[in-house]
């Protein structure tokens, strides 16, 4: 059976909102779209902004328990899109059984994923700088929004984007993501890479990210050993915010067709 709904993942410093462009364009071709916010990020961005301690109480199995809460509603299997740290929730969702197929656009690394490319220090070092930001929302300016999401955008779209979408991020989450490979055992972000079970997945790269590079795409896929379909595909002149940037009609088109011819 073709998969007839999608399931859009957000990553940090934005909410669901930041995936209403994909939301309207997918409903339009017939498909039931769900864009859950992780838990309590029901509310808007603005709320958000100005309470950033639910930002700060959430955590990544908490994340996960509620996406798996909503797919579990579900009928049938769903395509799962994933962006930025969502395409690490993608990929833990499929490992655990979730899907019809996944894609993880500009993704975060799951734990075992060690390239640590300089523009990506460089756009998570405000989180990174201080040991002390673990227990912080910490949030970007709007220089920082700009050379992290939007440096190929023109500085009005950036602003506006920085405006309507922007909230600060949990800094116990990312530093818990940079320390997962220097800790014993299975941490937040694990995942089984020889999993044969699991759902087929792309990685989608665009190739000015600075923040999740295409190296670090190239390396999420490589990692994974098992017999199920992996996949990367890089798309020129496109930063991390992908999802809004001009032409993202073609990519939205490109990852639904892959994803339903490859749907299990």
């Amino acid at each position: 059976m073709t998969p007839d709904t999608i399931v859009l993942v957000h990553g940090f410093w934005v909410t669901p909102r930041s995936w209403e462009n994909w939301t309207s364009y997918y409903e339009a071709k017939g498909y039931r779209v769900l864009a859950p916010g992780y838990p309590g990020f029901e509310v808007e961005v603005e709320a958000l902004r100005a309470d950033p301690q639910i930002i700060i109480d959430v955590t990544v199995p908490a994340i996960i328990e509620k996406l798996e809460a909503a797919i579990r509603e579900l009928d049938t299997a769903p395509i799962i899109m994933g962006h930025s740290a969502g395409g690490a929730f993608t990929q833990i969702l499929l490992d655990r059984g979730h899907g019809a197929a996944g894609v993880a656009l500009n993704s975060a690394p799951t734990e075992g994923v060690r390239v640590v490319p300089l523009s990506q220090v460089k756009s998570t070092f405000p989180v990174l700088k201080s040991p002390s930001n673990r227990h912080k929302a910490v949030g970007l300016d709007f220089e920082g929004w700009r050379y992290a999401f939007t440096n190929t955008f023109s500085e009005e779209e950036a602003r506006a984007l920085y405006e309507r979408y922007h909230i600060p991020a949990n800094g116990g989450i990312l530093w818990g993501g940079v320390l997962a490979n220097f800790q014993p055992g299975h941490q937040d972000t694990w995942v089984d890479y020889h999993n044969d079970d699991r759902a087929p997945l792309l990685f989608v790269s665009g190739s000015e990210d600075h923040i999740m590079p295409p190296s670090i795409q190239r390396s999420n896929a490589r990692h994974y050993k098992s017999n199920t379909v992996t996949e990367h595909k890089q798309y020129e002149g496109y930063a991390h915010l992908l999802p809004a940037q001009k032409g993202w009609e073609r990519i939205a088109d490109d990852v639904l067709e892959w994803a339903v011819e490859h749907a299990r």
